[in-house]
C-alpha cells in the first residue's frame, strides 16, 4: 500500500464518509445513502427537450416537447434538469440555497453534467442566474454561481459568474403565476456592461438551482441574446412539476 493510500485509509477511519442528506454512513464521500437515494427522483428517460421535464414514453432519439413548451415557446433552445423538486430533492436544494451547504455543489454538478451531457459537448460558456446585490449580501453566496463554477471546472468549460446582473430587486416569486413572474422580471435582468463582450458570439448555458415556470431563465436568456449570444440553453439542478 502506498503512503497516500495509507493516509486516505487513516483519514476515512477518523472521518468516515457520511450521506449528504441524512448524515448516515456511506461507502464514499459526496454520496447518498440507499434510503436517501431511493427518495431522490433523478430525471432520466424521455424528457422535454426544452425544459427537461420527464415525459411518458421511451426515448427514441427524437426531440419532443411538453404541452407547456408547445403552447408557450421558451426564450432558450434546450433545457435539462437533474432531479425533481420534491421529497429529498427539495431538501437538498433548500440546504444548498439557504442552509450554507456549499459542499452539495460538487455532487450536484455531477448530476447536472449527466443530465446535460448533450448540451455540454460544444463547450458552452456557463452563466449563472444572478442575485440582486442585497440578496447576495444577506445570503453571502449565489448558489447558482457556485453550481456553474463547479460544473465548468468539472467539464473544462468557461464560466462567467457575473455575465448578468439583476438591476432591480424583485419580490419572492414562489406562489405567483407565470404571467405575474414575467411582469415582475421585465427588465430586471440585464447583461453586465463590463462583461457584455464575453457573451457576444457564444453558445451560453444558463445555470440555476430550480426551474419552476421558467420566467427567470427566460429573462436571463433574453439578456444573453441582447448581448449577442449565438444561442442559449439551460440546465438546472431541480425541476418543479405540476402536482
Amino acid at each position: 500500500m502506498t503512503l497516500r493510500a495509507r493516509i486516505q485509509t487513516a483519514v476515512s477511519l477518523v472521518y468516515p464518509a457520511r450521506c449528504l442528506n441524512c448524515g448516515g454512513l456511506v461507502e464514499s464521500d459526496f454520496g447518498l445513502c440507499s434510503a436517501c437515494w431511493r427518495d431522490t427522483t433523478f430525471i432520466s428517460g424521455l424528457v422535454c427537450d426544452c425544459c427537461g421535464v420527464p415525459l411518458p414514453g421511451e426515448a427514441d432519439g427524437q426531440n419532443v416537447h411538453c404541452d407547456e413548451c408547445l403552447s408557450s415557446p421558451r426564450d432558450w433552445e434546450q433545457g435539462r434538469a437533474a432531479i425533481l423538486y420534491g421529497g429529498q430533492g427539495r431538501r437538498l436544494v433548500l440546504a444548498l440555497k439557504h442552509g450554507d451547504r456549499t459542499d452539495l455543489a460538487r455532487p450536484a454538478s455531477g448530476w447536472m453534467a449527466r443530465a446535460a451531457r448533450d448540451l455540454l459537448g460544444c463547450r458552452p460558456l456557463l452563466v449563472p442566474v444572478p442575485l440582486h446585490w442585497t440578496r447576495l449580501l444577506r445570503r453571502r453566496y449565489n448558489q447558482s454561481a457556485l453550481l456553474a463554477q463547479v460544473l465548468a471546472a468539472r467539464e473544462g468549460c468557461e464560466c462567467c459568474p457575473d455575465a448578468l446582473i439583476r438591476v432591480s430587486k424583485t419580490p419572492m416569486l414562489e406562489g405567483r403565476s407565470r404571467a405575474e413572474r414575467m411582469t415582475l422580471l421585465a427588465d430586471a435582468i440585464r447583461p453586465n456592461p463590463r462583461m457584455r463582450e464575453r457573451l457576444t458570439g457564444k453558445q451560453v448555458l444558463l445555470v440555476d438551482d430550480v426551474m419552476t415556470s421558467g420566467s427567470t431563465l427566460s429573462a436571463c436568456a433574453r439578456a444573453c441574446i441582447d448581448a449577442g449570444a449565438d444561442g442559449v440553453s439551460v440546465v438546472v439542478l431541480a425541476r418543479v412539476t405540476a402536482a
